[in-house]
């Protein structure tokens, strides 16, 4: 079945979320940091996403700007460096976080082609709008989807059905794009077609799907939806 519509996970896939630490890490004053961000923007965000999947499994949901600040603490916590100012800081960076290089161009390419564009994301409504609009790619945006309308993060099948619903377009109709192998894998044994943006070259998930496509970028995503 021919692709319709190109949907796009959002933290790690188009907005890159190591950047609020390396700004914060290049800034003056901040050399005690500077030592350690690599290791904290990790810790950062793995503890972001297992926080989600706690809380989906729990059926404890809160939305994901509190577990946001939650796995910011909790890595601040582990470094030594829990300081008010620094976590402000951060946490306004998060708000402020580019698209990487290539996503511009791969979104009009994909409009251009006549393909329905849009994000599924586990962020709140308003981080993603905040988002989008410091990368400067609303205009090749169709809709910005949230877990926030069913009140569950992903990979619950009922944050995927946020896509037929609002595009009325069949599974098989999808690509689904992340740079999260549990994601791209979940999404592929839900039914749509998948691509892993595996920047980090790492080994695939074993989950209940596959992806279909494995790239290092998101160079060639629309060549992908042909």
């Amino acid at each position: 079945m021919t692709i319709t519509t190109c949907v796009f996970d959002a933290y790690g896939t188009l907005f890159d979320v190591a950047a609020a630490a390396r700004v914060a890490a290049a800034e003056p004053g901040r050399e005690d940091f500077a030592k350690h961000w690599p290791r904290i923007a990790a810790d950062w965000r793995a503890k972001q996403l297992e926080y989600t999947w706690l809380r989906a499994v729990a059926g404890h949901h809160r939305d994901f700007w509190d577990v946001t600040q939650d796995g910011l603490d909790w890595a601040l916590e582990a470094a030594g460096l829990a300081t008010p100012e620094l976590r402000e800081r951060l946490l306004q960076l998060y708000w402020e976080l580019g698209a990487y290089p290539e996503v511009p161009a791969m979104l009009a390419a994909l409009k251009q082609a006549g393909l329905s564009t849009a994000i599924l994301s586990n962020g709140s409504p308003a981080m993603l709008q905040g988002a989008v609009s410091s990368a400067g790619i609303g205009d090749v945006l169709d809709d910005v989807l949230s877990v926030e309308d069913v009140g569950v993060f992903k990979p619950h099948p009922s944050v995927y059905d946020l896509v037929g619903g609002r595009f009325g377009c069949a599974k098989e109709e999808v690509l689904f794009v992340s740079s999260n192998g549990w994601d791209a894998g979940a999404a592929a044994g839900y039914g749509f077609r998948t691509a892993w943006v595996n920047r980090a070259g790492l080994p695939v998930d074993r989950l209940w799907g596959t992806p279909d496509t494995i790239l290092s970028d998101l160079t060639t995503i629309p060549m992908v939806a042909k």
